[in-house]
């Protein structure tokens, strides 16, 4: 099937909301600056979304294969089991709020800017889960990300951007030499289906990770992965 783009994305932020995460407080001489940054950002933000619907070709031990291009991951394959069809995408808070952030020279100012382009990523994340679900009758769903893990690495970029097809021109995002996406607030993998819920987080060893979503669990990997 042909990429899927997801352009109209809904951007509200809940000011008083956003201003506890960031810690400022409602009397704060410099709240009403935050507010005026953030009228700026709705006025422009575009955040986006790119998927593909893509049927699985074939398994190995360590491998998937979709669209004639191969995935290296242990646990992407046993994740995979009993799917059938998969989501590979790339949601990003859209190229408009990064040249916007960027021309703030103000160190507070870019710091406001940066923590608005990550709610305008999870607006376009959550859009996008939202219309998959919808879209394919899917209940239950996780996601991978490349370089998550240390079984699925960040190299694994590439042939994910492959699958998906041109972001670049369809949405703005570019990915790098060093693998990095251009927005930097820009988040792709691959959502699939699942009775078992998943989070990479469960196998990273990582401690007092800000974005942590679930336990480490020491032994996950053996109980599901290990052959």
């Amino acid at each position: 099937m042909e990429p899927v783009i997801l352009s109209n994305i809904p951007f509200n932020v809940n000011i008083e909301l956003l201003m506890k995460r960031i810690r400022l407080k409602k009397d704060n001489s410099h709240a009403d600056d935050f507010r005026h940054l953030v009228e700026e950002a709705q006025a422009i933000a575009r955040p986006k979304a790119m998927y593909r619907p893509v049927y699985i070709e074939s398994k190995d031990d360590d491998h998937v294969v979709l669209e004639g291009v191969s995935l290296k991951s242990r646990i992407l394959k046993v994740n995979l089991e009993n799917a059938y069809r998969v989501f590979p995408f790339v949601t990003t808070c859209g190229m408009e709020l990064e040249d916007w952030a960027r021309a703030k020279e103000d160190m507070l100012l870019r710091f406001w800017a940066e923590r608005i382009k990550e709610t305008a990523l999870h607006s376009a994340i959550g859009l996008f889960n939202k219309y998959v679900s919808e879209e394919f009758s899917i209940e239950k769903k996780s996601t991978m990300t490349p370089g998550s893990l240390e079984d699925w690495p960040i190299e694994e970029q590439r042939a994910l951007f492959e699958i998906v097809g041109n972001t670049k021109d369809a949405i703005g995002v570019e990915l790098t030499e060093s693998l990095m996406m251009k927005p930097v607030h820009s988040v792709s993998g691959i959502l699939f289906p699942t009775e078992v819920n998943f989070e990479s987080c469960q196998l990273c060893q990582r401690e007092k990770c800000p974005g942590r979503r679930a336990p480490y669990d020491e032994d996950l990997y053996d109980r599901r992965y290990s052959k």
